[in-house]
């Protein structure tokens, strides 16, 4: 621990060149005291440490104390910055080694690149979490990311509605989705699967505990694209007939899943007056009627009846609405 609060106080006076004892201590978490021992223990090492006395003083490097990354181009180094999801490594246990690696590109960066950290940061910004969801980190979610660091197995108790269920876990990836942490893992049976991070009521060393031998054909975000795209089919269970105009033929993917959307658009049969008809999967006939309505005029529903009939109601009852007859 005090060996990597060193490396770091070296690489935060390359990057600042020079810090009061105050804002040493703010930075590294620790007190005035441990920053003055720790100073000490950099100069016993060799490492050109000054300290400059006065209101105005602090610690600084003396003799050109640096190293430097050559060869980095402007845009290179600002893409360095944007390789990582801050809150994500906060949430995961990793702030502290992010801060460090930062700290070691920007100090070694030659100084008319010394900006770019700033200049991404006020250029990009990923923000996680979804417009609804407030954003919370499951509390086992460190434990789960140091398993998936270390290839380590992990023995895990899962909520789920039939209540919950003891699992022996492979962790090989952690994913986050719209402000949701997911584990993708293999379980005993040798299956790979996706958990919630947030339905892990314990995580533990299994009793046997070690490691386990990853496999290096495995790709996490081809893995996670196909479940997520196994996901949404899984969900269409039903399907609905519908006359589309051009206008909703072009609007039916904001409204409904994108992919079904696309495909029954392409698959469809085009009449003489311009009108698409086509076969669309749908989650079921409530979500249905809440997604297709949003298209009004431009989509008329023909199967199945019953759904027809819903939209005939609300049709009528939107246009005594506003036509000024009684109100149903």
């Amino acid at each position: 621990m005090r060996a990597a609060r060193l490396i770091r106080m070296v690489l935060l006076l390359q990057a600042q060149r020079s810090m009061t004892a105050a804002e040493l201590a703010a930075e590294l978490e620790v007190s005035e005291r441990t920053v003055a021992r720790d100073v000490l223990a950099l100069s016993e090492a060799g490492v050109p440490v000054y300290a400059d006395r006065g209101r105005t003083g602090g610690y600084r490097l003396i003799g050109g104390y640096r190293t430097r990354l050559t060869g980095l181009a402007r845009t290179e180094a600002e893409a360095l910055f944007l390789s990582g999801v801050p809150s994500a490594l906060r949430e995961m246990g990793l702030a502290d080694a992010a801060s460090a690696a930062s700290l070691k590109v920007s100090a070694a960066l030659v100084p008319e690149l010394a900006d770019a950290q700033q200049s991404a940061a006020q250029r990009f910004h990923l923000d996680a979490p979804g417009w609804w969801h407030e954003p919370a980190a499951p509390a086992l979610l460190p434990a789960v990311a140091e398993a998936v660091w270390d290839d380590r197995r992990i023995a895990v108790r899962y909520r789920r509605k039939d209540g919950e269920v003891e699992r022996e876990l492979e962790p090989y990836g952690l994913v986050l989705k719209a402000g949701v942490w997911y584990v993708a893992a293999r379980a005993a049976s040798g299956g790979f699967r996706v958990y919630r991070v947030d339905r892990f009521t314990a995580v533990a060393e299994p009793a046997d505990g070690g490691r386990f031998d990853r496999d290096e054909t495995f790709d996490l975000p081809g893995f996670w694209a196909e479940r997520a795209a196994a996901f949404a089919r899984s969900i269409l269970r039903d399907e609905v007939t519908l006359r589309l105009s051009e206008q909703g033929a072009r609007r039916l993917r904001h409204v409904t899943d994108r992919t079904a959307a696309d495909e029954a658009v392409a698959a469809g049969e085009r009449a003489a007056d311009g009108r698409l008809t086509v076969m669309l999967p749908v989650e079921g006939m409530d979500v249905a009627f809440g997604q297709l309505f949003s298209l009004g005029p431009d989509c008329e529903v023909l199967e199945p009846p019953e759904l027809r009939e819903r939209f005939r109601e609300a049709a009528e009852a939107t246009a005594a609405l506003y036509g000024g007859g009684p109100r149903p």
